[in-house]
C-alpha cells in the first residue's frame, strides 16, 4: 500500500470536503506521502489539526465558479467528498448545488487538460436505497430515498456520462457508513448502548455494513492511481453487515455494559416523525424526530465488496470487531460517553 501511495509524491491534488471526517484522513495521508495537497472549504469550516498541514486553503463555497478555478489550476488528481448537511431544513437546492453544480464545475475545469490524471468521486451506498438481496454490488438498482442520497445519485450520473464524453480519467466510490476515531454519526447509539439499553423499532433486523475510515480512504487512494479503476464504481464497505441488535452487542462488549434490547412498533414513531417534521420549520428548530431517522431502523444494507478487493488489489485492514472497538476507544478517550 505505502508503495502504491507513492505515485501521489509531488502531484497537486484537490480535496473538497477536508474538513469532514473522512477529508481529514485523506488529506492527511496525502500529506505523508509527499503530495501537494489543496483544499476548498467554506469561510465557516474550523481546519481543527489541518492548519498545521502543509495544505494551500481556498476559503468559499464548492460550487463558487471563481474558487473553483483558482483550485483546479494545474492540478493533477481531484477528491471530491464534499457534502451538504443532512438537514430536514436543507432545501433540495442546497442539497443540488453541493453534490451536483460544483461536480460540474469540477468536472468542466478539467476538460483537455492533459496533466489531470483522475478525478475520484464520492457518492454514497444510500443511493441503493434498501437492500433487498444477501449482497448488493456496484450494478444493484437504485432507489434512493431522501433529497441527500437523490442529489448525490445525479451528481454522480451526471460525471459518469460527461467524463466519458469528454475523456476524463474518473472512478466513483460509495462508501458505506463509516467508523472510526473521529466519527460522529454513530456517537448516538454508543450513547444509547453506553445507557444500557438499545431501541430497536419495528421487527426487521437493520442489517447494517459499516467501513473504517482508514480502508475507506485507502480505497479512495488507490482508485486514483490504479489503471483497472479508470471508469469504474466501487462499493466500499467491510467485509462482513451485520443486524443492528448484534453490532449494539458488540459495542456493550466493548465499552464493559450490559445491555437490554428494547423492541418497539415502528408507526407511532412514523406519526410522531410527520407531525415534527410539519410544525418544526415555521419554528425556526430542528425536528427532534424526523422519517428518515425512523427509516434507519427499516432499511437492510448490506454490500458485496469483490470489486473494490479484485481490481484494486486491496485487503481490509479492519474486522466490525476492531473498528467498533478502536472507535469506542476515541469515544471514551474524548469524554463523549460520560
Amino acid at each position: 500500500m505505502a508503495d502504491s501511495l507513492e505515485k501521489y509524491r509531488g502531484k497537486t491534488v484537490l480535496i473538497t470536503g477536508a474538513t469532514g471526517f473522512t477529508g481529514q484522513v485523506l488529506a492527511k495521508k496525502l500529506v505523508d506521502v509527499g503530495a501537494d495537497v489543496r483544499a476548498i472549504a467554506r469561510k465557516s469550516s474550523v481546519l481543527g489539526d489541518l492548519e498545521k498541514l502543509d495544505i494551500k486553503w481556498y476559503r468559499g463555497d464548492v460550487f463558487d465558479p471563481a474558487i473553483i478555478k483558482q483550485a483546479v489550476a494545474g492540478v493533477h488528481y481531484i477528491f471530491h467528498l464534499a457534502a451538504a448537511f443532512r438537514e430536514v431544513k436543507s432545501s433540495t437546492e442546497g442539497y443540488r448545488l453541493v453534490h451536483v453544480k460544483s461536480t460540474e464545475l469540477l468536472a468542466n475545469a478539467v476538460v483537455g487538460k492533459p496533466e489531470f490524471e483522475c478525478f475520484v468521486h464520492v457518492s454514497t451506498v444510500g443511493v441503493h436505497g434498501h437492500i433487498e438481496v444477501e449482497r448488493a454490488d456496484e450494478n444493484y438498482r437504485f432507489a434512493p430515498g431522501d433529497d441527500y442520497q437523490k442529489t448525490k445519485l445525479e451528481g454522480e450520473l451526471w460525471l459518469t456520462e460527461f467524463a466519458q464524453k469528454n475523456n476524463i480519467p474518473f472512478s466513483v466510490v460509495r462508501p458505506a457508513p463509516i467508523m472510526g476515531p473521529g466519527d460522529m454519526r454513530l456517537l448516538k447509539m454508543f450513547k444509547m448502548v453506553n445507557k444500557g439499553f438499545f431501541l430497536m423499532l419495528g421487527r426487521g433486523k437493520g442489517m447494517y455494513n459499516l467501513v473504517h475510515v482508514d480502508d475507506l480512504t485507502n480505497i479512495m487512494l488507490l482508485s486514483g492511481i490504479t489503471p483497472a479503476a479508470r471508469s469504474e464504481v466501487f462499493i466500499a464497505a467491510g467485509n462482513e453487515p451485520l443486524p443492528m441488535v448484534e453490532i449494539a452487542k458488540i459495542i456493550a462488549d466493548k465499552i464493559g455494559k450490559t445491555v437490554r434490547i428494547i423492541r418497539l412498533p415502528i408507526t407511532p414513531f412514523y406519526i410522531a416523525a410527520d407531525i415534527c417534521e410539519r410544525i418544526s420549520p415555521p419554528l425556526g428548530i430542528q425536528p427532534p424526530i424526523y422519517r428518515r431517522r425512523v427509516d434507519f431502523y427499516t432499511k437492510d444494507r448490506q454490500f458485496d465488496n469483490s470489486k473494490s478487493r479484485k481490481l484494486l488489489d486491496y485487503e481490509f485492514n479492519y474486522t466490525n470487531d476492531l473498528g467498533i472497538e478502536e472507535t469506542a476507544n476515541w469515544y471514551k478517550h474524548k469524554g463523549l460517553l460520560d
